[in-house]
């Protein structure tokens, strides 16, 4: 099985309840199973408009699906929770993004991985952190050193 970890962030309809939810799913996708969960982390929006705080946190998931395959499961547990992709980065009720995919790196045009603005969110590396602290990320740098230059300056753990 591939170690993941996961990203997952709600800013609609019960954000904390949106999060329960996705993490229920992802404990019931096929070929896989649910590892540790960090803490949630309350932070506001990065996108256009006026839009509510996000509820954010990271999962480490064990699969055996190829990635591409857990795109779609991830894409389609975001529709099943009313996912509406319209306005990039605006409001929604579940984003899932596949943060690492054990230590490979992909580029395609439906998938990079690691995820590719990763180490620009506070709201990804943090919670990551809880999770694994000595995490040696695919390019061969550690998470501890992406986290020390980066602000948590707005997260609030939930």
């Amino acid at each position: 099985m591939v170690r993941c970890f996961i990203g997952l962030g709600s800013n609609l309809d019960d954000p904390a309840g949106q999060i329960r939810q996705a993490l229920a799913a992802l404990g019931n996708l096929e070929r896989s199973q649910l590892g540790r969960v960090s803490r949630h982390y309350r932070n506001p929006a990065v996108g256009p408009g006026d839009q509510p705080d996000f509820i954010n946190a990271v999962a480490e998931l064990f699969t055996d699906l190829p990635a591409a395959e857990l795109l779609r499961a991830l894409q389609g547990i975001e529709t099943a929770q009313g996912r509406v992709r319209t306005i990039r980065w605006g409001a929604r009720t579940l984003d899932l993004d596949m943060l690492l995919y054990g230590d490979t790196i992909i580029d395609t045009p439906e998938l990079q991985v690691p995820h590719p603005r990763m180490l620009e969110r506070n709201f990804v590396l943090y919670p990551l952190h809880d999770l694994e602290p000595e995490l040696i990320l695919p390019d061969g740098s550690e998470l501890a050193a992406h986290l020390r230059a980066c602000s948590s300056q707005g997260l609030q753990p939930v």
